[in-house]
């Protein structure tokens, strides 16, 4: 730490003033260091992205401090605000195929536990020994989950630098972390994607769990839609023929 303060100690000093004390500069450095120290016990900055069916990213939100969790990242992003205000031009409410008496239901974005449930976001039902028709639906959820996990794998077998530690200042890291991105969109192609996934499973199966870090208080408003999709996906119009062998 001494090595590290000596470079960039002057740019961290701070005056003292007549109300208080400034922070010494090793102190500010390490309540700087923790912030990105997360729970898998390494140093890290956060991306948090948006993506549509075709593993591209739609909205990317990048730079928070490891600590932070998925759900805290997302709350405070644009995206997550514009969500919440409704200001985002998000298609209307409709009907799921064939399954007008379910009512109209609004166009989601897919989670896992670590987001909250809310009425344009869905997470999977907490906990173990679920009745058939909630472990369907999680199921179901974790299908179509599997998209941004892959497109993040499919970045991360592109861009090798992902595979180590980044010897870069976290802001640098940031911009490094958006340019992958938007290369990735720009030279993702169908052709490509088939090698790019079996890396990304391979590394998948190396990378740690996410924990359950959203809590589990939700609006009726969301549990009611989430409980129309459940319903869909164990009705003949919204279920699939091998759902029942996965759970």
């Amino acid at each position: 730490m001494d090595e590290l303060l000596s470079i960039i100690g002057p740019e961290i000093t701070r005056q003292n003033t007549n109300y208080r004390s400034a922070i010494e500069p090793k102190q500010r450095l390490a309540v700087g260091l923790s912030q990105y120290f997360n729970y898998k016990k390494t140093f890290s900055i956060v991306l948090l992205a948006l993506v549509d069916a075709d593993y591209r990213f739609r909205c990317i939100q990048v730079g928070d401090f490891g600590r932070t969790s998925d759900g805290g990242v997302y709350a405070g992003s644009d995206l997550g605000m514009e969500m919440e205000g409704n200001t985002l031009h998000v298609p209307p409410s409709t009907a799921l195929p064939g399954a007008a008496h379910l009512g109209n239901v609004p166009h989601v974005m897919v989670g896992d536990a670590a987001f909250p449930l809310k009425p344009y976001l869905m997470r999977p039902y907490p906990g173990q020994n679920l009745i058939h028709r909630k472990s369907i639906f999680n199921y179901r959820l974790s299908r179509a989950r599997m998209v941004v996990e892959n497109a993040f794998g499919i970045l991360a077998s592109r861009w090798r630098i992902f595979h180590r530690r980044i010897n870069l200042h976290p802001k640098n890291v940031d911009t490094l972390v958006v340019a992958a991105c938007i290369l990735h969109n720009f030279l993702l192609a169908p052709t490509e994607n088939v090698q790019l996934l079996e890396e990304a499973s391979e590394l998948g199966r190396r990378m740690a769990p996410v924990r359950n870090m959203g809590g589990n208080r939700a609006s009726r408003e969301a549990c009611a839609i989430r409980e129309s999709f459940a319903t869909f996906f164990n009705s003949p119009e919204g279920s699939v023929s091998w759902q029942d062998r996965m759970i």
